[in-house]
């Protein structure tokens, strides 16, 4: 070990030998001991419990969804966040199961009384004990719990403050004690694994996207790969993500010989604008109508769930992309839109089913389902038996006036010179257009989706 090392390893065992999260062990079997360093240059130690974990059973406690959990935001306007001490070493092992997790080091060999990071179980037991605790608040959907990490939400702050208080109460009754330095009261925009929170709306952390546009192009399937993890995070966020990362995930298959080219630049360059863009995504009403909006390329599907906000405007809840496998690529094109369909429709299930119709249409839906039929619009003068049966003048005229896809008021005359010329200056500098205009060059789907609605 190093100079360094040596020293960290002593503040380790002399910190924790006080504390009582480890003692001298005589055990048997013994895992290794190392340290990983951490961005602020200090050093992280660390148990390799590999071995350990493959023989381990496994706690089937389920961690919480993160977009679960965003989903209960909605209404909020005032955050509290509480951060734990010393987060998993709260939970005793077992009395007699302390040797299992032993470990060696140059000073010796020592065993947790404590739970410490790496036990494959160490998360899930966490979680089900802060449920447990907490879980009369948690049922009146009063905070949101992720392992150590606490947020309490209201729309208003008397009422936030009853909640924390009581929130208080219950880390009191059970010992449990805070990192004042990591927790924030009573705030209007507020930081939780990973997403910056406001009123209905959620951003990626904007400290997380700092080096984004810096990020080097990468020379190997582990460089790749690393930057592939980030963008997989947030996701979310970024509409037709598979269909732009398509040529960068390809690289990462097994036996795929690296071959960087100008695609796979460009596609690089293409992400990295998208995420700088920094979208905002509604956290969805679910008493409030949804529109889904679906797509399908030769090699992904794509699909936006949107919902007006309080100016009445469509907003983004969520994006999804999923590449096409070989067999789903030689579908026809119907057949990827219609996966592409059933795609939006599961991820966002939760949301979409059994949503109303209209008394008529649930009438007409009930008749219809007696029939093995489908349904194909055509023409009128590919059907002119049926056109002019429902053209007959004994019914009524129909009106003389031309009918177009978009009514009138969303037609406007040609632009003058002077408007044209300052639009194609201003397209110049505008990071969205030059997005857009990037993936036609690519020959892929636009990122952004835009429709004309009356």
């Amino acid at each position: 070990m190093t100079p360094k090392e040596e020293l960290a390893l002593d503040e380790f065992l002399t910190e924790n030998l006080r504390k009582g999260y480890i003692r001298p062990s005589k055990s048997p079997m013994a895992s290794p001991f190392f340290f990983i360093g951490k961005k602020d240059n200090t050093l992280r130690p660390c148990q390799d419990y590999h071995a350990l974990n493959e023989g381990t059973i496994k706690n089937a406690y389920p961690l919480p969804l993160i977009g679960d959990l965003m989903d209960k935001l909605r209404g909020a306007k005032y955050f509290t966040k509480l951060d734990l001490r010393s987060g998993y070493n709260n939970i005793r092992i077992k009395e007699g199961d302390q040797y299992k997790a032993a470990f060696k080091t140059i000073c010796g060999l020592f065993e947790p009384t404590v739970m410490f990071f790496g036990l494959c179980n160490s998360p899930a037991t966490f979680q089900m004990f802060m449920n447990n605790i907490f879980r009369i608040i948690i049922t009146e959907e009063a905070i949101l719990i992720y392992m150590d990490d606490i947020l309490i939400f209201s729309d208003n702050l008397e009422d936030l403050r009853c909640k924390t208080n009581r929130v208080l109460k219950v880390l009191q009754d059970n010992d449990l004690f805070l990192k004042p330095e990591k927790c924030v009261f009573e705030v209007q925009e507020v930081e939780f694994l990973g997403m910056i929170i406001r009123p209905d709306n959620i951003h990626m952390d904007p400290v997380k996207l700092a080096g984004i546009q810096q990020w080097p192009e990468p020379h190997t399937v582990k460089q790749l790969r690393s930057f592939l993890g980030f963008c997989n995070f947030y996701r979310r966020f970024i509409p037709n993500y598979s269909s732009i990362a398509y040529p960068l995930n390809e690289l990462t298959r097994t036996n795929e010989p690296w071959k960087w080219n100008e695609l796979r630049t460009n596609a690089f360059i293409t992400l990295k604008n998208l995420f700088s863009s920094q979208p905002a995504l509604l956290i969805p009403d679910k008493t409030n109508p949804f529109i889904l909006e679906t797509d399908a390329s030769k090699v992904a599907s794509g699909a936006v769930l949107y919902q007006a906000n309080s100016n009445g405007d469509l907003q983004p809840c969520g994006f999804i992309s999923e590449a096409f496998g070989p067999a789903q690529q030689r579908y026809e094109v119907y057949d990827r839109e219609l996966l592409g369909i059933i795609r939006g429709l599961t991820a966002w299930r939760h949301y979409l089913l059994a949503r109303r119709l209209t008394p008529r249409q649930s009438r007409w839906n009930l008749f219809l389902s007696q029939f093995d039929i489908s349904i194909t619009h055509k023409p009128g003068k590919d059907i002119p038996g049926a056109d002019s049966l429902s053209r007959r003048p004994d019914y009524g005229t129909e009106p003389d006036e031309e009918r177009t896809l978009l009514p009138n008021t969303l037609f406007i005359g040609r632009i003058d010179v002077d408007l044209h010329n300052r639009i194609k200056e201003s397209q110049a500098t505008d990071q969205l257009a030059n997005t857009i205009l990037h993936a036609k060059t690519l020959n892929i789907p636009s990122p952004f989706k835009f429709s004309l609605d009356d």
